[in-house]
């Protein structure tokens, strides 16, 4: 089994990871040792920058009594002309799994070519490690899915993409509010539908937020993209701050997956209200990767 899309699993598999992330993540608060992964290895490719998904995969291996390794694509053969192909198969004989983050067409041909479990750690498509680190932050602090509101306010990026299929997969019914010409993967929304969604897209950031249970922003220009300035000018109303947070319900939580850039996509004050539950989604991201590569290697 690969990760290559949230669209590879079912809502039995999401539920599996995140009841093994809630009893992992306990165990750890606790002090106990589990090492389930004793023995395995993980290879972590990165084709772009990486803060969370590196040291969270990283974390994850060590604390489960597997090994990691980093790998720069400038550093290896890859970065030098080696094939897509041949680097998969060579690695597949070497390790357990690997993480890799590159354009989305570069990591399902390696997906394509290797005989270990692939993991997407983030294309210019989709992001489903941080989904899955979300959907466990929500069920935490939500304790359900079904009928709750998920508003999306800004890009429709990578992890917008995640998220609308997230939502279907969990009954969550979500809003995507983003300025004309920056909507979500239109493929995404049709497959999303196939799952049971029914994403709304519109350009209004008032009706995404409206009666919100979850209110989600990402940064407004990322390492996929170029046209700074044009977005700025682009995204100025789009910006979650507490006039829009009051529009959601008076419990609401509010999420970014980081790294945030303060007074754009998100009110420096937002970021640390008591609504916000940025930090224990970061969090999350260790517990969620702990709970899925024991599903790919258990």
């Amino acid at each position: 089994m690969n990760l290559i899309s949230m669209a590879d699993l079912s809502l039995e598999g999401v539920m599996d990871i995140l009841d093994k992330a809630q009893d992992l993540k306990e165990k750890r608060k606790h002090g106990k040792t589990v090492d389930l992964l004793r023995n395995k290895s993980l290879v972590m490719i990165f084709e772009k920058p990486s803060t969370r998904t590196r040291a969270s995969f990283e974390v994850a291996m060590t604390s489960l009594g597997g090994h990691a390794l980093y790998l720069n694509w400038q550093d290896i053969q890859l970065g030098r002309g080696e094939s897509i192909e041949d680097t998969a198969r060579v690695l597949s004989g070497y390790v357990d799994v690997i993480a890799i983050r590159a354009t989305h067409d570069i990591v399902t041909e390696f997906a394509k070519h290797a005989t270990i479990p692939v993991i997407n750690g983030l294309t210019e498509v989709e992001h489903p490690c941080q989904s899955l680190a979300d959907l466990l932050t929500i069920y935490e602090f939500k304790g359900k899915f079904s009928g709750l509101k998920f508003g999306w306010i800004g890009d429709g990026n990578n992890v917008c993409n995640s998220s609308i299929l997230a939502c279907a997969l969990t009954g969550m019914n979500i809003v995507v509010a983003c300025p004309k010409g920056y909507e979500p993967n239109a493929t995404i929304v049709e497959k999303s539908k196939d799952l049971g969604g029914n994403a709304k897209i519109t350009h209004d950031p008032i009706e995404a937020a409206k009666n919100a249970d979850v209110l989600y922003t990402d940064v407004w220009v990322s390492m996929f993209d170029e046209e700074r300035e044009e977005r700025l000018r682009n995204f100025r109303s789009f910006q979650i701050d507490k006039a829009l947070v009051d529009k959601a319900k008076h419990d609401v939580i509010v999420m970014h997956c980081l790294p945030a850039h303060r007074g754009e996509e998100i009110a420096p004050d937002i970021i640390d209200d008591p609504r916000s539950v940025i930090f224990e989604q970061a969090e999350n991201r260790l517990h969620a990767q702990k709970a899925l590569l024991v599903k790919l290697l258990g």
